[in-house]
């Protein structure tokens, strides 16, 4: 691969393009790409080719283009800086490189629709940073990982990097970008404005999101083997020692979340998790208890009073009832947690999270410990069996209780 720095003859652009000498006379010609004095291109000429014959299958004309470029209407300077300076490997088309590395063409290009990337045809050339992803993908199918799994991965993945793509350029473009040209600046020295500050925060936001992986990914590495551990001592017989009034922690989560805003859009999302925190935070201080985090749809919570968990828990599901936000499911267990940076993990946790999974709509439902824990200490609060349920990690069935608020005090 050429330095990003080095000058690329009008042949090796057209080549790391993936197209045409002619076509780039022609961009010369129009303004669009500026050859240096010897007849040699920049790499950054790639991306805007791309953004060229990306404006073209738009329907936008080339003389128009050219049209604007000469008349100061556009330019093109500011793609090189936004845009990553890629090419494609010369003499390698994309089933070619994957027969090549062992990876299944059907397995690239089912990958690449649930990553949502477009899917390119098998004798298109591959970009370079396309093919510095495959060896991995090979290593991968090496390991013996099942190709289902791998795909179901990369659907995950591919969703939410692009939630955090567009994030990412929405808010620029909102905070910096527009404002900007609503001011009254020409729209071209804005964009070649934001494309500096852009190239500058980068990799800082490179570097943040990758801190922020790693640290969720620290997290899930230590649940899982606490969960497994924990999972272990519990078929051996191991026993924890039983506190008469231990922690609590409790799940919320609201039915049918996920496919409301899929249906009115990300605005509702927003309005609706705007809400949701605003209920979560009264009811959480007003019953001694912590909002640990927020996940998408659900709030997890820790209460140092089980009891608490549960009055909490009837006040939340009546008031997102009364706040129009979509029903309320709690799930709540008691029992040691493990504290570490702000979060809550274990054991209990796990089993809160698959109890609230079980409550349908409206309902609050509690472990058995939870309920030994506080039922002589609630008033007009009973709790009735909901059944037995089989739960991910657990040992057998275990009995869950719905809780209910009415003037009855014995459960």
């Amino acid at each position: 691969m050429t330095g990003p720095t080095a000058p690329l003859s009008e042949g090796a652009l057209a080549e790391a393009a993936a197209t045409t000498p002619a076509r780039v006379r022609d961009l010369a010609a129009g303004g669009v790409l500026r050859p240096h004095e010897d007849g040699s291109f920049e790499r950054s000429d790639i991306a805007r080719i791309r953004v060229a014959d990306a404006l073209e299958a738009s329907g936008i004309p080339f003389d128009g283009i050219a049209t604007a470029v000469a008349d100061g209407t556009l330019s093109f300077d500011f793609v090189g800086t936004m845009l990553p300076e890629v090419g494609y490997v010369p003499g390698m088309d994309m089933a070619g490189f994957a027969r090549d590395h062992g990876v299944p063409w059907t397995l690239v290009a089912s990958s690449l629709v649930r990553f949502g990337l477009p899917v390119p045809g098998e004798t298109e050339p591959i970009r370079e940073d396309d093919a510095a992803v495959f060896p991995s993908a090979a290593a991968a199918l090496g390991l013996g990982l099942p190709e289902e799994a791998l795909v179901r991965f990369s659907r995950l993945v591919g969703e939410s990097l692009r939630r955090l793509a567009d994030a990412q350029v929405q808010l620029f473009d909102a905070a910096m970008v527009r404002p900007m040209i609503e001011a009254g600046l020409p729209e071209m020295g804005v964009l070649e404005n934001a494309a500096q500050m852009g190239r500058a925060l980068q990799p800082l936001m490179e570097d943040l999101f990758l801190w922020v992986f790693r640290r969720h990914q620290e997290h899930a590495i230590v649940e899982t083997v606490i969960e497994h551990i924990e999972g272990a001592l519990d078929r051996a017989g191991v026993v924890s020692k039983r506190d008469e009034r231990p922690p609590a922690i409790s799940f919320l989560d609201l039915s049918g979340f996920t496919r409301l805003t899929e249906t009115k859009g990300d605005h509702a999302a927003a309005e609706l998790a705007g809400s949701l925190a605003e209920l979560v935070q009264d009811a959480a201080h007003r019953n001694r208890g912590e909002p640990v985090k927020f996940l998408g749809d659900g709030v997890m919570f820790h209460f140092g009073d089980p009891a608490d968990a549960v009055v909490c828990a009837l006040e939340l599901v009546d008031g997102a009832r009364h706040a129009g936000l979509p029903p309320a499911h709690v799930g709540i267990h008691a029992g040691p947690v493990v504290y570490r940076d702000g979060d809550y993990f274990g054991r209990t946790v796990n089993l809160a999270a698959r109890i609230a999974d079980k409550a349908g709509p409206h309902e609050v439902f509690v472990s058995t410990d939870l309920a030994d824990a506080c039922a002589s200490r609630l008033d007009r609060t009973r709790f009735e069996p909901a059944g037995e349920f089989e739960l991910k990690g657990v040992t057998g069935p275990i009995a869950v209780w719905r809780a209910v608020r009415d003037e009855r005090s014995d459960r």
